[in-house]
């Protein structure tokens, strides 16, 4: 039995690491970046702090990213954060 259990026992942790760096991986690309928050922080204006009151940081990032780009789209978007 304390055979099965040396044997085991590493072979658990082995495939647990291997398991939690792949999901470490998935939520890197996923999470939203220290810097993006920093300059999201200084460069808000009233409706993307707004979206970010109401919808969150994933909803109110997108905004501040199309405003910075530019363009109809980003003024599209935040009419509807408006209504």
């Amino acid at each position: 039995m304390t055979v099965w259990f040396v044997i085991l026992v590493p072979l658990v942790i082995m495939f647990f690491a291997l398991f939690m760096e792949r999901v470490e991986t998935r939520l890197k690309h996923v999470a939203v970046q220290e810097n993006e928050v920093e300059e999201f922080l200084e460069q808000a204006q009233p409706n993307e702090v707004r979206a970010l009151y109401g919808h969150g940081i994933g909803r109110a990032l997108e905004l501040f990213r199309l405003r910075r780009l530019g363009g109809k789209a980003a003024r599209l978007r935040a009419r509807r954060v408006r209504s």
